[in-house]
């Protein structure tokens, strides 16, 4: 999400370096394009001012803009590419945004979660503002310390000072890029869970979301930590905490080429998407609840009164999207006590389905394009059920026709096969299950409030997965050669199963199923021989003991008959040792949670086969991200 890019040379550093401000700013937007984005601005600092300009849609219309009206030649400026979450796609909330009577420039990748006190607050100082998003908020803050409290002074760290004060105020995640036009040399960075690395040049340095901003230009890269400030100019950089004090960052050198460097240094977006799960999940998480544990879902604009008398809850999706639907009923059941469905939309509208006012209609699709989707949820309003929208692209079809949504901010999606926006559906289906429950009293505050802690802990146990996904790759290569592999599961880990599955028919074009342990004995079992991989998801022994009993029983009945049994178990699971050939294990979790934990190995697998096998895992074939025909 968000692209980000800064830049301060010397002042001759066209002729010494070939380039300004703006073509270093342009090119880096250019490359980081691949994060995905819905508008684009620069704002550069020369002969004492601001100047700028920005543009909802793609790069071109800020290039077209900029044809027709082009900045002075400058040394200092900083770019940005918005991947929408507070107001819509439009000029006047594309980035940057100016305070401080235009002297000053910012630009925001994040969430700023307590920005509404913040604008009440300034707002009764007079300050008037021209968009709907948090990041005016933080640009006005960051003004009225610079203006108000500092005096403008620049002799005593200025906007830097400045900077360091406005990010003690403000809660949430958020890399913050500044400008001032009585600091034309300087250019001003804060990072707090969102990310920020520096490029070190001759004569010119760099600042950028990820290396790719600023690869055509240096190697030598800083890693900045947690809550931490970088002030550049053309010859230093001076890192601090949000206190002022000073800090280190980390230098390494990037072997990336430019192509790769868009990846992450990954081989394939794929790859990079699954590594991006810790914080797909934390995105989706961020900003969704106050201090006192208590959701506050704002997108969720649908009357609480309305939303208390839903007696029926229709999930609609497709694909990898209706198995995430499928993992959301067991939550949403347990914790609402409403009945659940879960439809595929290009089925639902054909089959006279039972729906009212009092049906709650929840559509999940990664683009918002979906066309199955968006027809089966205008038939649902045709039908007067209320509609909320689980999507993860902004300004997008359904979520506009939806009564209501909720956005995950994964951040874009590049590879066709969903991976990081299968975690953040679910994360999302659970927020919506948790707010309802807490709506209609189902469930105790400290019981929901222990839910969404269990819930902020999945993003260092999904790392912990990934920082150990060796032994699985390794596995996925060696079996190459394989022509079905089948996937079990009970309870949650069935339809864990049948993502599984779909992701290696999907990459790998081999048979692959995904079946309810409990059908084994009712069919299935008759497809194991000897040697079959079978892919064993294994509930919590801390759960149900008699599912987790039952599961290892199956282990059992399909390796007596001479399958190949690979295990996918919790910490301290020993019991399913003796029957497996292959164990991985994933952290301890609650149950309702496991999936999202209990996915990550079947995805590395899926794309370690299908690398072996020699197939592009960005793009199979005959598939398409987004299916916009029904």
């Amino acid at each position: 999400m968000c692209g980000i890019v800064g830049y301060v040379g010397r002042t001759s550093g066209r002729a010494d370096a070939g380039h300004t401000a703006l073509d270093v700013v342009l090119e880096g937007l250019r490359r980081l394009e691949y994060r995905g984005y819905d508008s684009a601005g620069v704002a550069v600092v020369a002969d004492g001012e601001i100047s700028s300009r920005k543009k909802s849609g793609k790069l071109s219309n800020l290039l077209a803009e900029l044809d027709a009206r082009p900045l002075p030649e400058a040394m200092t400026g900083i770019g940005h590419t918005r991947w929408a979450t507070h107001g819509g796609p439009t000029d006047q909330n594309a980035h940057p945004h100016l305070s401080d009577g235009g002297k000053l420039a910012l630009i925001h990748n994040g969430i700023i979660e307590n920005f509404a006190e913040l604008k009440l607050e300034l707002v009764a100082k007079g300050v008037e503002f021209a968009s709907e998003t948090d990041t005016e908020v933080a640009a006005a803050l960051l003004g009225d310390i610079f203006r108000n409290k500092l005096g403008g002074d620049v002799s005593d760290g200025g906007l830097t000072r400045a900077m360091e004060l406005a990010c003690q105020r403000l809660e949430g995640a958020f890399t913050l890029l500044a400008v001032h036009a009585d600091q034309p040399d300087v250019v001003v960075a804060a990072r707090r869970n969102s990310p920020l690395v520096v490029g070190l040049g001759e004569g010119e340095n760099f600042l950028g979301s990820d290396v790719s901003g600023f690869i055509d230009h240096t190697r030598r890269a800083v890693e900045l930590g947690q809550d931490q400030i970088v002030t550049i100019t053309a010859d230093s950089v001076a890192i601090t905490d949000f206190f002022g004090a000073p800090a280190e960052g980390k230098e390494y050198h990037v072997n990336w080429d430019p192509e790769s460097a868009e990846k992450g240094g990954f081989p394939s977006f794929m790859e990079k998407e699954i590594h991006d799960q810790p914080d797909a999940v934390g995105q989706t998480l961020l900003g969704r609840s106050d201090i006192h544990g208590k959701l506050t879902l704002d997108e969720l604009r649908i009357d609480p009164a309305l939303l208390k008398s839903v007696d029926k809850i229709i999930v609609l999706a497709c694909g990898t999207s209706a198995y995430a639907g499928q993992v959301a009923k067991y939550a949403i059941e347990h914790w609402c006590r409403i009945p659940t469905e879960v439809e595929l939309s290009h089925e639902f509208r054909y089959r006279d389905p039972i729906v009212d006012a009092n049906t709650l209609i929840v559509s999940i699709s990664q683009s918002g394009e979906t066309m199955d989707t968006l027809m089966a949820v205008r038939y649902a309003k045709e039908q007067g059920a209320k509609t909320v929208s689980i999507c993860n692209t902004n300004g997008s079809t359904i979520p506009r026709e939806s009564d209501a949504v909720l956005y995950t901010h994964a951040g874009p999606e590049i590879a066709v096969a969903s991976t990081k926006a299968f975690l953040a559906q679910i994360t999302a289906a659970y927020l919506l299950g948790l707010y309802l429950a807490q709506l209609r009293g189902n469930k105790f505050q400290g019981e929901i409030k222990d839910i969404l802690a269990d819930l902020a802990k999945i993003p260092a146990k999904i790392q912990r997965i990934l920082d150990n996904e060796g032994q699985i790759k390794e596995l996925g290569q060696s079996m190459a050669d394989a022509k079905s592999v089948l996937f079990l599961g009970r309870h949650v880990g069935f339809p864990v199963a049948m993502e599984g599955a779909l992701k290696l028919k999907e990459l790998a074009y081999i048979h692959a199923e995904g079946f309810a342990a409990g059908e084994l004995k009712h069919g299935p079992i008759a497809l194991i021989e000897e040697g079959q991989p079978v892919f064993v998801v294994v509930p919590s022994p801390r759960g149900r003991d008699s599912l987790h009993s039952k599961v290892v029983s199956n282990i059992q009945e399909v390796r007596a008959r001479g399958a190949k049994t690979i295990v996918i178990a919790e910490e301290g699971d020993e019991a399913v040792k003796a029957y497996a050939e292959h164990v991985f294990y994933i952290p301890e979790t609650p149950t309702l949670l496991a999936p999202l934990l209990a996915t990550v190995p079947l995805q590395i697998f899926a794309l370690a086969l299908a690398t072996a096998k020699g197939y592009d895992v960005d793009q199979p074939r005959n598939l398409a991200k987004s299916v916009t025909v029904e």
